[in-house]
């Protein structure tokens, strides 16, 4: 029988993994550090699990741009059990470490903060379209019904040439394996 307190932690630990995990999908970083750290402290860190939950607590740290505490964990999974755990943290600990390159603005594209939108309801969805009638552009127009009279009907006799290929080839097969 397995210990109830066991259990329970084992519960906490795949409830915030799996929370950390899709927050950080969503893009929630701050929300995906909360419940990664919680994660971490429910699994054993040196296992190949604790190392792919660090990894993940690694890349939520960089996402929210706290780059000293995603180097700083970073360096500590180097010295991971797990040899693909310490893979992985030397490549991304060159990542992490390397210079910021400096871009053109020209090259940038301001990406809007999202973070406060509302999620969208089809009735959001609804009222956008409808908010502007003059603005036909984006809407999708679907093709004129073909009229039945304007389509060739006449027999192109493709299924009996086909039928005929067919028999050839396996006559010849017949004849070549007999």
């Amino acid at each position: 029988m397995s210990d109830p307190e066991n259990l329970d932690e084992r519960e906490q630990f795949q409830h915030n993994y799996k929370a950390g995990k899709l927050a950080f999908e969503r893009g929630k970083y701050r929300a995906s550090i909360q419940y990664l750290e919680i994660a971490c402290e429910f699994v054993n860190r040196p296992s190949r699990l604790g190392g792919e939950v660090q990894m993940w607590l690694v890349s939520a740290y960089q996402a929210a741009n706290e780059t000293e505490a995603a180097i700083a964990l970073c360096e500590k999974l180097l010295l991971h059990a797990d040899l693909q755990t310490k893979k992985q943290a030397k490549n991304l600990i060159y990542i992490l470490k390397a210079p910021k390159l400096q871009r053109p603005q020209e090259w940038m594209t301001d990406i809007p903060d999202l973070v406060n939108l509302e999620e969208s309801t089809l009735e959001n969805r609804y009222a956008s379209v409808q908010s502007n009638p003059k603005d036909k552009s984006d809407r999708f127009i679907a093709p004129a019904p073909l009229d039945p009279s304007e389509i060739n009907t006449q027999d192109n006799q493709f299924i009996g040439v086909a039928f005929i290929f067919m028999l050839l080839i396996l006559g010849g097969l017949f004849f070549w394996n007999y």
